[in-house]
Formats: structure tokens, sequence, C-alpha cells
């Protein structure tokens, strides 16, 4: 996706509003948005309130833009790969600020090594409770076994 937006010379989330998930479809309601992305309304009006998107609104409806969309999606991939929203907001207000990209990219792909950092130390984490807990159930089934054939005699 980074190639991408070198190659194309505009910023990452004018390069995932022209993915072709929304077709040729240039406005979405919330319920778009919300069906699309199988999140809820609510969601939608949080993340609204955090700043993270900025529907145009039409008296009392939201009107989503390609770039609107193309922000939920990188909020909804950065919630999925464990940034805090926080995280999320700064990387997309970098984007707003069409530098020619260089801050942007060496902030992001800090942020984005770091975090591959942690998932990283996180499944070693993972990977070792899972190796100790299977020993320990190896254990624990043998005494269990044990236990039944004393039962059984």
């Amino acid at each position: 996706m980074m190639s991408e937006a070198l190659q194309m010379n505009n910023t990452l989330v004018d390069v995932v509003s022209q993915e072709s998930g929304s077709g040729k479809k240039t406005q979405f309601s919330i319920g778009d948005l919300a069906k699309e992305f199988d999140i809820t309304l609510r969601t939608l009006r949080f993340y609204e309130d955090k700043g993270l998107i900025n529907p145009k609104r039409e008296g009392m409806n939201r009107v989503y833009s390609r770039r609107d969309r193309a922000r939920l999606k990188l909020v909804i991939m950065g919630k999925s790969v464990g940034f805090s929203l926080a995280e999320i907001r700064e990387m997309l207000d970098l984007y707003d600020l069409r530098d020619g990209q260089v801050t942007q990219l060496r902030v992001a792909l800090s942020r984005f090594e770091g975090q591959i950092e942690t998932l990283q130390k996180q499944r070693d984490d993972i990977d070792q409770a899972i190796g100790e807990l299977s020993r320990t159930v190896d254990i624990v089934s043998g005494i269990l076994k044990q236990k039944e054939a004393e039962e059984a005699e």
C-alpha cells in the first residue's frame, strides 16, 4: 500500500479512497458505511465525535464522502492491528498536512515498525503461555488418568 502511495504521489487516504471497494459511488449514508464495514451507527457517530471522520450534513442526515470512507477504512485497519484511536488520529492528521508525504511516510513507517515489534512480542508471549499451558494440561491429564485407574481398581 505504501508503494502505491509513493507511485501515485497522493496521500494514503487518497489512495484508499480510490480503491475499487466503493465503486464509482461518491457519497455514502451512515447506513451504507455501517453495513459495508460491519460496524454500528453508534461507532460511526463516535468516530465522528473523535474527529476521525467528518461527514457533511444534509438536514439531519450525515453524508460521507469517498475520503470519509477511506479514513474510516484506515481507522478500522489501524484498530485491527492494535493502534489506539489517538494514534490513528495523529497519523490521519499527518496525512492531511500534504507536505509531499515525507513527514507522513516517516512517521507512519516508524509507527508501523513499532507496532510490528509490539505484535511480535505479544505473539512470543502468547506462544510461551500456550507452551506452559500445554505442559500443564499434559501433567493434569496424566494425574487424572492415574486417579481414574486407581478408582477403577
